[in-house]
């Protein structure tokens, strides 16, 4: 786990960076943005990764990937102000996504082949999505 503290730290400070621009006396640009009004930046910078990738740019990627990471964190920081949730709860539902898709992987199913591994994955999120239909939750 050593091996993770520096950028354990990063991400902290990221969050403390997003915190002070959102919070009072920060960025007046940022304290009025909202899901909806960041929701073309979040597209802008997919389309700016998806060009950089497209150009084998490694260094824009990662730039890109900044830019990105950082609409990711406005928006949980945006749900937490309003008690909705928060990175951690990203997080956790992101982890926990990934377990449950990768039954070969954390589990005892097997896949041979990538093939294998989507179809096994599409059929997880089907099942997922048919469970959240039934529970009442939007899909």
């Amino acid at each position: 786990m050593k091996g993770f503290e520096k950028e354990s730290k990063k991400f902290s400070e990221l969050l403390g960076i997003i915190r002070k621009l959102l919070g009072p006396g920060g960025c007046p640009w940022d304290r009025e943005q909202s899901h909806k009004s960041l929701l073309k930046y979040l597209r802008e910078e997919s389309g700016e990764f998806a060009r950089a990738v497209r150009k084998r740019d490694y260094g824009n990627m990662k730039e890109e990937l900044g830019d990105i990471l950082l609409q990711v964190a406005l928006h949980s920081e945006l749900a937490r102000k309003g008690k909705k949730f928060d990175i951690g709860g990203v997080l956790s539902v992101l982890n926990r996504k990934l377990i449950r898709r990768h039954p070969h992987v954390f589990g005892k199913s097997r896949a041979k082949n990538a093939g294998d591994v989507v179809k096994q994955w599409n059929k997880i999120k089907k099942r997922e999505k048919k469970r959240r239909k039934t529970r009442g939750v939007d899909a």
